[in-house]
């Protein structure tokens, strides 16, 4: 025991006196180390499970390039890079042994841009965006699908398209789905091109699901986002690489959002656009709230839209979001099967690359329905036996006649946290062990496991140990628990980050590789600066309905300040002739419509145009409240001390360390 002892002081030791040397030899700017042998021989093994050289995707993903740019970088007016495709130059040949080599394939794949004709008569951007724009000829324009996500890809993408085929008027605007990276850049679309007549098809519930998606836990979510697209890592062999579903969302740039005129509201419907026949297939609660696809008769063609793609999706996304129903999600790939599979010769999507052949769609189709069945049934099957959610997600595998197709791969939704996800979506957060029914918080708890662990150093110890016998599961959590414990402990932040290096170079998820190293990258050089920007989303905001507005609002009310105050404010819309009465009482805040001017304490009356500035911060409150931009009526002081009752968060808040 004398012994043990003397070996783990020695060993903490070691860990301190490399915490306080210069970046280990070979450390990327960024402090990334290199891969450890045990990670070269994980990632050498799925080397070796996979047929990483079957030409069949390359030879689909480059079908058909009519046009590709030399290079690739988009900027926004005042300069801000918009989009760098020349940044992913890196990834070519063989996978370094810093990346899980399944993903480095898909990368490659994923990294294939330009225009490209999927047939005569339909053709597609790819690479100038994280999503594709399809576009489709009709009699007198184009008929484009998914205008990207932000104007400024979206005009590039476009003008790229008539520097191939010459100016055309745009006819049509399809939105699939009410994701942003699919309806964001109408606006450099329109900018791009003449329109004639312009219609806009959209799936039923997509304009309230478009503009509130990311309303009420928009900071959270963004913030969680960094982590997930790997926002602040180089794009580098050590750093981000791909997201599994193509190369990355915009990194700036302005979104906007344009009103349907004509709405899909059931499976079957038929609509002649610009002289091109359609059949749609509305698929809500699929991989978006509200979501549709479409077969093309005349070219025998189907647009899958998100609902299949060539990886394995989230039914539960890593930035936050409510759970997906994989049971209707892939009952509705049965649907599109039984609608349109049988006269399908090709299929294209709003990501990544088509593929050709009636047998192979239809496999494609199937194997994708079923990959989603799977994990919901057999989750369900080992939650009745008992199972918990870790449980689950360590047992459940896939069968080898799923696991074995690439598009069937965890590049971007995995079978673990997809799993998990299941369980959540039936039984909610606990697993029914009452020691977690209310367990400590983080910083509390890691503080006692230290303590009965023997101390900071033999933590450390345990968990050097853990990371030489490649242990990085394990490490991370003893680690987690003594960077909680005391976050200025700078050997065991040190060893954390190393480990989840290790953990992101093995990941084939995109997203699971890119929270790992931003992970690391946050325990080097500290919790992000890059905070939350809403004035690109300003067309956005004035799309969001007034009420879901105040509801936000209200659930940024700190309800500590707010005790014992009751304030009732009546908004005026002046522009909008509309009048919104806000009561907090109860430390709560209500929000109604009023059709005339209600009792109140102080009574506000300005443009919707203002308020939004208000709220996004390009109109100080307090200067604004001082001045004559507005009319109020009461006290304004009062009204001063309403607006100081609620947070204002920024999204720069710790991740990784408890602050």
């Amino acid at each position: 025991m004398k012994y043990w002892g003397v070996v783990v002081v020695l060993v903490a030791l070691v860990a301190c006196m490399q915490s306080t040397l210069p970046p280990q030899a070979g450390a990327d700017a960024q402090g990334h180390t290199a891969a450890s042998q045990s990670t070269i021989a994980a990632n050498a093994a799925v080397a070796e499970a996979l047929p990483l050289d079957d030409p069949q995707d390359f030879a689909d993903a480059s079908r058909g390039l009519l046009a590709r740019a030399d290079s690739l970088l988009v900027k926004t007016a005042d300069g801000r890079t918009v989009w760098d495709q020349d940044a992913y130059a890196f990834v070519t040949g063989e996978a370094p042994p810093t990346v899980n080599p399944s993903l480095w394939r898909q990368a490659k794949l994923n990294g294939q841009h330009g225009l490209y004709e999927v047939t005569p008569g339909i053709y597609q951007v790819r690479g100038f965006d994280l999503a594709n724009m399809s576009l489709i000829q009709g009699e007198s324009g184009w008929i484009v699908v998914d205008p990207l996500t932000v104007a400024e890809t979206a005009e590039a993408a476009m003008r790229f398209v008539h520097g191939h085929f010459g100016e055309r008027p745009v006819s049509a605007v399809i939105f699939t789905h009410s994701h942003i990276d699919h309806f964001g850049g109408i606006a450099g679309l329109l900018r791009s091109s003449a329109s004639v007549d312009l219609q806009v098809i959209a799936p039923s519930g997509f304009l309230a699901e478009a503009v509130s998606e990311n309303v009420m836990a928009g900071v959270a979510m963004q913030r969680r986002a960094e982590f997930m697209y790997g926002r602040n890592l180089a794009r580098s062999a050590r750093g981000h690489v791909d997201t599994g579903l193509g190369k990355e969302p915009p990194l700036a740039g302005s979104i906007g959002i344009a009103t349907p005129t004509r709405i899909i509201t059931h499976s079957g419907e038929r609509l002649t656009i610009d002289g091109v026949e359609f059949e749609f297939q509305n698929a809500p609660g699929s991989e978006a709230p509200a979501e549709l696809t479409f077969y093309l008769p005349r070219f025998k063609a189907f647009c899958g839209a998100e609902v299949v793609s060539r990886n394995l999706h989230n039914v539960y996304t890593l930035r936050g979001a409510k759970v997906r129903d994989a049971l209707a999600w892939s009952d509705y790939i049965q649907e599109a099967i039984d609608l349109f599979a049988h006269r399908s010769d090709m299929y294209f999507g709003s990501h990544q690359w088509p593929l050709w052949g009636r047998e192979r769609v239809l496999d494609f189709l199937e194997k994708q329905r079923d990959i989603y069945k799977y994990i919901h049934d057999q989750t369900l099957r080992m939650a009745n036996l008992g199972y918990t959610p870790n449980e689950i997600a360590e047992r459940l595998k896939l069968p080898e006649v799923l696991r074995s197709s690439f598009a069937n791969r965890g590049y971007y939704g995995t079978v673990r946290h997809n799993a998990k996800a299941v369980y959540q979506r039936y039984f909610g957060w606990y697993d029914g062990n009452p020691a977690h029914l209310d367990p400590l918080p983080p910083s509390d708890a890691g503080k006692r496991y230290v303590e009965a662990m023997g101390g900071e150093e033999q933590v450390l110890a345990t968990a050097q140990q853990a990371f030489g016998r490649g242990e990085y599961r394990w490490a991370a959590q003893l680690l987690n628990h003594l960077v909680f414990a005391d976050a200025r402990n700078e050997a065991a932040r040190s060893l954390l980050a190393q480990t989840f290096d290790q953990l992101g170079y093995q990941a084939e998820s995109g997203p699971w590789r890119d929270v790992y190293l931003s992970g690391a990258y946050e325990l080097r050089n500290g919790t992000s600066q890059r905070g939350v920007n809403m004035a690109d989303a300003l067309d956005l905001l004035r799309a969001i309905p007034r009420a879901e507005f105040f509801a936000s609002m209200a659930a940024r009310l700190n309800g500590v300040r707010a005790e014992g105050e009751h304030i009732r404010v009546h908004f005026r819309f002046s522009d909008l002739n509309e009048d919104y009465l806000l009561d907090v009482s109860n430390a709560v805040m209500h929000h109604r419509r009023v059709n005339q001017a209600p009792k109140a304490d102080v009574s506000i009356s300005l443009t919707h145009e203002l308020f939004l500035k208000m709220a996004i911060g390009q109109a100080g409150i307090k200067d604004t409240l001082l001045s004559d931009q507005l009319d109020v009526s009461g006290n304004r002081l009062d009204l001063i001390r309403f607006f100081r009752l609620f947070d204002k968060p920024d999204g720069k808040f710790a991740i990784v360390t408890p602050d």
